[in-house]
């Protein structure tokens, strides 16, 4: 999406690159300057254009709203125009009546926008209402409904994750919807079908959910033609035609042939990943060669390539042949959570992972862990222990372990040492964008005694809130958990401000 795009751009290292991405900037805040001061957010961003700052236009005050909105619709009619978009309402009724207008007008926009924001124009009245963590009381956002379109079901495939999941995947005649081309979208699972009654050739109401995953709203019914076909997941795996089934509780079907070549894949692809072994230039496409290649079967089959092998490969020079196998070499000394992690076990995710790595210390002492050791893991419930006892259960999976090791890995137990107990037994969630990395912050709360989880309940103690903090705000707000930004965080761990520890005691 666009504020993803422009983020990326932003971050590049090489700024030749960002120059040819054509972004453009609109001011309408200031941090501190000292010496200015301002009466309104209207003058703050007058004074910002007569600085030099491009901003976005604000209309007449005095001008009526039905003038205002008929001058704009013109304007934004007419090629290479750029109306005034920005407004002061007098009142909430202006202001819901001039959402309504934006919401109209927004495919006439020289930008894309996903809603408007609504703040108090006195700097007065914004310092008296202050702030939540970073979160202004002042402004708020009002998102739109998303965009929707018609199209066409041209068919509907099966994937095969990671898990031997079978997902339908509806196929559709592209179309255009919030700016992106949509022509496929998740159908999520047998039951997702026949509730929405999607048929092949049938046309469909397509959204982006978030303005950004691609989701069929509803049929069409009305259009349906006669030929539709009705579709039902198939009873044998797409990828190696082996049996599927569907395990008690569940609504998806799952493949259970460990060979899978669609799940090889996919698990592959997990294995490889930044935050689990962190092995650079094993893309998708690589992935899937070496597997239809029969070079890779498992994961330690990678740690056997060779660079020949990997020379013999369709479109590897030697370079990108070198890297991949020093990489792969690299990745060996690893910490024993990623290796957790990388193994994909069902429900271990990063969190889990560190915790069972605290807690057990050794991939042999996890794989002779007991159900009962098991639930005495922080962030381990019955469904989970039952998913790690049924992985370590399966002798290929301990057979991997074994050949992993015996090929150099070394998974080094947690380095973390608990320096202070000033956040004993706290439970924090982390959102939004704070002034160091995400993995950091979750450092400093473990090694102060600290838990993290990475959903929002009663149980938690603290919403330790960065900049554009989401939906997790709302939801820790509305259940009473007490909301912290960075420098309150800071005081609470009884750091240094602005120099957070690392995980030794060591100055970041």
């Amino acid at each position: 999406n666009p504020r993803n795009a422009a983020a990326g751009s932003i971050r590049q290292l090489d700024p030749g690159v960002t120059s040819q991405r054509r972004i453009r900037f609109f001011a309408y805040a200031l941090g501190a300057c000292e010496g200015a001061s301002f009466e309104s957010q209207g003058d703050l961003e007058r004074r910002l254009g007569e600085w030099g700052f491009p901003v976005i236009e604000s209309s007449d005050p005095g001008e009526s709203l039905d003038s205002y909105f008929r001058k704009t619709e013109r304007a934004l009619n007419a090629p290479g125009a750029r109306p005034p978009l920005a407004r002061i309402c007098r009142g909430p009724e202006e202001a819901i009546a001039y959402y309504g207008f934006i919401e109209r007008m927004r495919t006439l926009l020289p930008f894309e926008i996903d809603g408007v924001v609504a703040k108090v124009n006195s700097i007065g009245f914004q310092g008296r209402l202050g702030f939540i963590a970073r979160n202004p009381r002042w402004a708020t956002a009002a998102k739109f409904q998303p965009e929707q379109a018609e199209t066409r079901v041209l068919e509907i495939n099966v994937q095969v994750g990671r898990t031997g999941a079978l997902t339908p995947v509806a196929l559709m005649e592209p179309v255009r919807v919030g700016g992106v081309l949509v022509a496929s979208a998740t159908l999520h699972n047998q039951d997702e079908i026949d509730r929405k009654d999607v048929r092949i050739g049938d046309s469909v109401i397509v959204q982006r959910a978030g303005d950004v995953i691609p989701e069929i709203v509803r049929v069409v019914l009305e259009k349906r033609p006669a030929a539709a076909r009705a579709f039902r997941l198939p009873r044998k795996c797409p990828s190696c035609r082996e049996p599927v089934a569907q395990m008690e509780g569940e609504v998806v079907l799952r493949c259970a042939n460990p060979l899978c070549p669609a799940k090889v894949k996919e698990a592959l692809r997990h294995f490889v990943a930044r935050r689990a072994m962190n092995v650079d230039g094993l893309g998708d496409r690589l992935i899937d060669v070496l597997v239809e290649s029969g070079l890779v079967a498992s994961f330690s089959d990678l740690y056997r390539l060779t660079f020949d092998d990997v020379l013999g490969l369709e479109r590897q020079g030697e370079t990108s042949a070198r890297n991949m196998i020093e990489s792969l070499s690299a990745s060996k000394k690893t910490s024993l959570a990623r290796l957790i992690f990388a193994l994909g076990i069902r429900f271990v995710g990063e969190q889990t992972a560190k915790a069972l790595a605290k807690r057990f210390a050794s991939m042999t002492a996890l794989m002779a862990a007991t159900q009962d050791e098991l639930l005495q893991t922080p962030d381990v419930g019955g469904k989970v222990a039952e998913a790690i006892r049924a992985a370590f259960a399966n002798q290929a999976l301990r057979r991997e372990v074994a050949a992993l090791e015996a090929l150099g890995i070394e998974a080094e137990p947690p380095l973390i040492e608990v320096k202070s107990t000033a956040l004993e037994g706290k439970k924090f969630v982390i959102t939004g964008t704070l002034p160091v990395s995400r993995d950091e912050a979750k450092e400093i709360v473990e090694a102060n005694g600290g838990v993290i989880s990475s959903a929002i309940s009663k149980k938690t103690d603290y919403l330790l809130a960065g900049e554009a903090a989401g939906s997790k705000l709302a939801k820790a707000e509305a259940l009473g958990v007490s909301v912290i930004g960075w420098d309150e965080f800071l005081r609470l761990a009884a750091i240094e401000e602005g120099r957070p520890k690392g995980p030794h005691g060591d100055q970041k």
